[in-house]
């Protein structure tokens, strides 16, 4: 079978189910799994309504909404078309976090009608995921629900970000860089690419280019919305090979095969180009090497070195934030994970991760500056920095808390 029919015969049924976690054999079993049993919890969750972290499945609950505006590399393809996307983002969640995981995919694409269906469902979850979610609404969605009590995270923003800048933070040491001397350029003024912005500045980046499908997001532009103004330059570049010259870093987030041989040979001496589009990024690595030997490369594929890849982030910045009842996710946290990440790519990689990947040899340098998907050291040096990072920001519910125990625990 080709690939298409492989893939569509994995999906067959979809990909998740739910089943009990408690034996429902007896008519005992099941006086205390509904009536008359279930009424005792009722009660007490109706008096203390924390509780519900204690007598329900809330404390391990994320909720991933989608209204399937702006999927993959797919666009707007609806509500039901957007499903096995988020089918599989649940299977994510538990693969590597053990985190269960609800897609809900709903028929509401303003940003009041997201805003009000997440208000309403918070009750029941431990937190929410956005997904697939078209800017600029996701940034006000977002925005909105912050105040909920509970983490929400527009994945399709952060996780780049945060994936991208673990790598960005290991490529500036390796080429002995500082963030505030060095000139980013971005291609794709989206959800991902202004989040991803407003990190590497949050890291001290000062000279960001933000290009969006008309060019250089500059201060002479008259059709900017509010998220791009913040990074509008006064600057005479206007089109991204204008940007390109003496660029340190280039994130790609945008179109296939944008980047061609004079743009590479124009930017400054060892180059970071992380070429994200999907399958077919900006820039083939192939193209690269060829042009500069100098240059660290990352892309969204697996079959490339330095994958940034999301699963990297989501599961285990939700697993923190769950395990300490977090009220949101806050920049700290972002940033302690993209660091855990970072620190860890410098540690002997594991035989177990090396047969996975079918490799012999692989240690920290231009071809590895970001740990795999399947090294199993990620899920408690990510999670219990997003933790940490929520106590002291003072957003967890649980003040007791024992980073040293939380980490082995998650071993």
């Amino acid at each position: 079978m080709n690939l298409k029919e492989e893939a569509l015969k994995y999906h067959l049924g979809g990909k998740t189910s739910i089943q009990p976690t408690k034996a429902l054999n007896t008519s005992y079993d099941l006086s205390l799994a509904y009536s008359p049993g279930v009424a005792e919890p009722c009660l007490e969750i109706a008096k203390d309504e924390n509780l519900a972290y204690t007598y329900t499945n809330k404390a391990n609950l994320v909720a991933i909404v989608s209204d399937g505006s702006a999927v993959l590399g797919l666009g707007n393809i609806g509500a039901s078309a957007s499903k096995p996307v988020m089918e599989g983002k649940a299977c994510l969640f538990k693969k590597f976090a053990n985190i269960d995981a609800f897609d809900l995919e709903i028929n509401a694409h303003s940003i009041e009608e997201i805003v009000t269906f997440c208000k309403a469902l918070a009750p029941s979850v431990g937190g929410i995921n956005l997904e697939d979610i078209s800017a600029p609404k996701c940034f006000a969605v977002e925005a909105a629900l912050q105040g909920l009590g509970i983490p929400v995270m527009h994945d399709d923003q952060h996780g780049t970000a945060i994936i991208s800048t673990a790598g960005l933070m290991n490529a500036m040491e390796i080429n002995n860089k500082s963030f505030k001397n060095i000139k980013v350029v971005i291609s794709g003024a989206g959800a991902a690419g202004i989040a991803s912005a407003k990190m590497y500045r949050n890291l001290g980046v000062e000279n960001i280019v933000l290009i969006d499908s008309k060019g250089v997001v500059s201060k002479d532009r008259a059709d900017l919305g509010i998220e791009k103004l913040e990074f509008a330059k006064d600057t005479k570049e206007k089109t991204l090979r204008d940007a390109m010259k003496g660029a340190d870093v280039f994130l790609g987030l945008s179109r296939p095969n944008i980047i061609d041989e004079e743009m590479l040979k124009s930017m400054a001496q060892n180059p970071v180009i992380f070429a994200l589009a999907n399958p077919v990024p900006e820039v083939m690595p192939e193209l690269v090497h060829q042009v500069r030997k100098d240059a660290i490369v990352g892309t969204g594929r697996s079959d490339y070195a330095n994958q940034i890849n999301n699963v990297l982030g989501f599961p285990f910045i939700f697993r923190g934030a769950l395990d300490v009842r977090a009220s949101q996710i806050t920049e700290n946290m972002k940033i302690a994970a993209a660091k855990a990440l970072a620190n860890l790519a410098k540690l002997p990689v594991s035989e177990e991760v090396k047969k996975a990947y079918a490799i012999t040899h692989l240690e920290f340098g231009k071809d590895y500056i970001i740990p795999k998907p399947f090294d199993k050291r990620v899920k408690a040096v990510v999670s219990s920095a997003v933790a940490n990072a929520a106590i002291k920001d003072g957003v967890a519910k649980i003040k007791e808390f024992d980073e040293k125990a939380y980490f082995q625990s998650l071993q």
